[in-house]
C-alpha cells in the first residue's frame, strides 16, 4: 500500500483595506508609485522589500503581493515565486517593484537584469510585466519609462 497526497491551490486574502486613492487603474508609472507607496510605506523600510502589483485586463489593481525581504541592499528574488503569486491572482500582467532604503532609486545592473529575466518568463506564461518601479526617498526610477526594459 502507498500513500498518495491530494493538494488543493488556492488564494487566502490577508486584508483588505481601503485607501485614499484616486484610482486603483494602472496608466503610468506615478499611478504604480503612488499606489505602492500608499499601501505599503516602502521609503521608510531598512531592508529591501520586492514586491508586484497584479493587474487584472483592464489594468485596475487584483492584488498587491510582497514575494521577498532581504537586506540593506539586496533580496532573493526568483521567477517561480514572482508568477506564483500572479497565476493566483489570476493577474493579466504586473509591475514589479522595490526599494532602495540608501533613498536613490538608481536601478541597480542586477535590478534591470532580474527585470529582463522576469519579462522573458513572463512571455512564455501569458502575463507581462509592464515595468518596475524602484522606490527611494520620496522619488522613484520606471525602468520603462527610463527606456531600461
Amino acid at each position: 500500500m502507498i500513500t498518495i497526497n491530494l493538494y488543493k491551490v488556492k488564494q487566502v486574502k490577508e486584508k483588505g483595506a481601503r485607501y485614499d486613492l484616486e484610482s486603483k487603474i494602472i496608466r503610468s508609472p506615478q499611478d504604480a508609485y503612488n499606489i505602492i507607496t500608499t499601501v505599503l510605506d516602502l521609503e521608510n523600510e531598512a531592508v529591501e522589500h520586492f514586491g508586484i502589483l497584479t493587474l487584472n485586463t483592464k489594468n485596475a489593481i487584483a492584488g498587491v503581493h510582497v514575494i521577498s525581504i532581504g537586506t540593506l541592499n539586496t533580496t532573493l528574488v526568483h521567477p517561480r515565486e514572482v508568477f506564483k503569486s500572479a497565476i493566483l491572482n489570476n493577474a493579466a500582467s504586473l509591475v514589479c517593484f522595490h526599494n532602495h532604503p540608501s533613498g536613490c532609486p538608481s536601478p541597480s545592473p542586477e535590478d534591470i537584469n532580474l527585470t529582463k529575466k522576469l519579462i522573458e518568463a513572463g512571455s512564455i506564461i501569458g502575463i507581462d510585466v509592464l515595468d518596475h518601479i524602484i522606490v527611494g526617498d520620496d522619488r522613484f526610477t520606471s525602468l520603462k519609462e527610463d527606456g531600461l526594459i
